[in-house]
């Protein structure tokens, strides 16, 4: 499925970023930063594996509701200094596409019910 491989690679790239975080940040913003990019293909997983087409929907919301938690916690990192201002739209590129195939996803299984 391109949305989970997306948002896998979403998870590389944001687990790369997130090295260069202090390292008092390990269990608090890196952390959170972490938990939030690898919800994301879990619950597309997870919904995937699903018998109804609205339980997809509710863990394609999921996954949509993860990214936007991480596009925030990318904010936080940006304006406390620990990320630079293109690394910062790099990432929220990749984040915007994978928010994209979610809500195509979503759409499509609300039009067929």
């Amino acid at each position: 499925m391109i949305a989970w491989q997306k948002a896998m690679d979403l998870v590389v790239n944001v687990y790369s970023l997130s090295k260069s975080f202090p390292q008092e940040e390990l269990y608090a913003l890196t952390k959170q930063v972490r938990r939030a990019v690898t919800s994301v293909p879990a619950n597309i997983a997870e919904g995937q594996g699903r018998r109804l087409s609205q339980e997809f929907h509710q863990f394609l919301a999921n996954a949509r509701g993860s990214l936007m938690e991480l596009d925030t916690h990318l904010e936080v990192a940006f304006r406390v200094g620990y990320i630079k201002s293109e690394q910062l739209l790099n990432i929220q590129r990749d984040l915007n596409e994978v928010g994209r195939i979610l809500n195509g996803l979503m759409r499509s299984i609300s039009a067929s019910n």
